[in-house]
């Protein structure tokens, strides 16, 4: 687990506009959301693993048990529910929001790179972030 505790920055994105779209984000939003390059730090306190992302719009950040659902605000501000799973260096959030819509986030870990893979309805979003030295 060499890859709790370091920070990853975003170096490329392709097709997040649409996932955006597809979770029904606002074109205000998706203007300044795909403005920026967020960080990302996966980190364990305890029993309790936390996944912060910031940026200069905002910053989220999910505190969770693995294998118990909880509750949280997506980026967009929409309250979700989540169950994240951790295999190896392999992070995997399953989350709906109260209409029932299911949202899943693959994050892979590396020691010098994270790629997360999103994936909502028939759009696969994908982002590749680097280790911040």
């Amino acid at each position: 687990m060499d890859y709790l505790g370091k920070k990853y920055k975003m170096v490329s994105s392709e097709n997040f506009d649409d996932f955006m779209c597809a979770l029904g984000v606002g074109f205000i939003t998706r203007m300044a959301a795909n403005a920026i390059s967020p960080t990302v730090e996966f980190k364990k306190d305890g029993d309790f693993y936390i996944l912060v992302t910031s940026s200069t719009f905002k910053t989220t950040e999910s505190k969770f048990i693995l294998g118990e659902e909880c509750i949280e605000e997506r980026a967009d501000g929409v309250e979700v529910k989540s169950v994240y799973t951790l295999e190896g260096n392999v992070l995997k959030q399953v989350q709906r929001d109260v209409d029932g819509m299911e949202v899943i986030y693959i994050r892979e870990f590396g020691p010098e790179e994270m790629t997360a893979i999103m994936k909502v309805k028939d759009v696969t979003c994908t982002r590749v972030y680097k280790v911040v030295t």
